[in-house]
């Protein structure tokens, strides 16, 4: 889902630049009230965990990459809105010394993986966990997974569309796209069937893993209060 320079017009790139400035400076409000210092190394962890799982990138026809993200299962360790940094700073590191995602469109790829993906996922297992001190473990895996699962399709729809709108808002004088060439009718079928057949359950499969390893060596960290997360849930 990393977009590359070139692929989306100025103002594109530009109105997500804007709205995601508003939401890390949320953010960092957020946290500013909910972090504590010994949380600072679980959020580098984190990073570090979505900065390897997304760079196993699979290159998709209309102009970006389908992969892995760990959105959801940041959200459910750390809370949606320190995940939406961890994942922020991972694709930093990717754009400017890996090449990974462009420069101009960085905002884009902050907001459709780091803040839609994130919240998307977080939202939906939520719903199907429910109280996370009276939910079993089956109940806690089937909702990380379908989490992952739908968080990170939002994603690449955003990102289809994205992309798909680009020859109808930037054309040049011989009426020929400026930016990415590729319609709706290619972007959002090419991108969507890897993620919704192969890409998603590969992101589900990862979160659920992760999850019950972590339910069973720290389940504090899935019921807890890291970084303001579920605050006032009990333990398990």
């Amino acid at each position: 889902m990393h977009i590359p320079d070139g692929y989306l017009g100025p103002e594109t790139y530009g109105s997500f630049w804007a709205a995601t400035l508003a939401l890390w400076y949320l953010a960092g409000r957020k946290l500013k009230k909910t972090l504590k210092a010994t949380d600072a190394p679980l959020l580098a962890l984190g990073a570090a965990a979505s900065f390897v799982v997304m760079m196993f990138n699979v290159p998709i026809v209309g102009g970006t990459t389908g992969h892995a993200t760990g959105a959801t299962l940041l959200a459910v360790v750390l809370g949606p809105w320190a995940a939406f940094i961890c994942m922020s700073i991972a694709l930093a590191v990717q754009a400017l010394l890996f090449g990974d995602g462009g420069i101009t469109t960085y905002g884009a790829n902050c907001f459709n993986m780091a803040f839609a993906g994130v919240f998307a996922g977080w939202a939906a297992y939520r719903l199907l966990a429910g109280s996370c001190a009276s939910a079993s473990k089956k109940r806690l895996l089937f909702a990380a997974g379908s989490g992952a699962y739908f968080g990170i399709n939002v994603a690449a729809f955003l990102t289809a569309i994205e992309l798909g709108i680009q020859p109808i808002l930037e054309r040049g004088a011989d009426g020929k796209p400026l930016y990415n060439p590729f319609p709706l009718k290619i972007t959002i079928p090419a991108i969507m069937a890897g993620h919704l057949t192969l890409f998603g359950f590969a992101e589900a499969a990862f979160t659920v893993l992760s999850i019950a390893y972590i339910i069973k060596s720290h389940p504090e960290l899935i019921c807890g209060t890291i970084a303001g997360n579920r605050a006032g849930e009990k333990q398990q």
